[in-house]
């Protein structure tokens, strides 16, 4: 699987910190979780692709966001993840600003798998206002996965 376009780090308070490229200018934004809004390029203001790496004990702080956020439980030697994963990060920089696709290996987070209800991967957990709208478990051509997500999203904002 290929990595996530992000660097993960920690802000002295434990929240995490992600490196967001703009897909716009190319600058490197350093972004922090947060219940409210979604990242902007501070070079030239153009909504970022959402895309971080969870663990145990940064998933909580990153599921709460304002976009619909997708959970997409997987791991690296699991075929079908690495069908869906540029897929899903096509989404989310096409639908930059009103979606946050969450990443966590379920090797490496099995709680979040449990907690998750898991049992099969890849598993994606679409979340709107902080319940759980819709579930998938498979993979599916970009269209199809589209279908399991679009219809989430909040309206974009103008």
């Amino acid at each position: 699987m290929t990595p996530s376009p992000n660097e993960q780090g920690a802000r002295a308070g434990g929240s995490p910190v992600s490196t967001l490229v703009c897909a716009n200018c190319g600058r490197h934004n350093r972004i922090g979780a947060s219940e409210q809004g979604s990242p902007h390029c501070g070079k030239c203001g153009k909504p970022l692709a959402w895309v971080v790496d969870a663990n145990e004990s940064t998933c909580e702080v990153e599921a709460k966001a304002q976009p619909t956020v997708v959970v997409d439980l997987w791991a690296p030697w699991c075929g079908p993840c690495r069908y869906v994963s540029p897929i899903l990060d096509d989404l989310a920089h096409e639908y930059a600003g009103r979606l946050k696709l969450i990443k966590v290996n379920v090797d490496d987070n099995q709680g979040l798998a449990r907690r998750f209800d898991a049992s099969s991967i890849p598993t994606l957990v679409v979340w709107r206002d902080g319940s759980v709208v819709n579930r998938h478990v498979g993979a599916l051509p970009k269209d199809q996965l589209a279908s399991q997500i679009v219809p989430y999203l909040k309206p974009p904002k103008t």
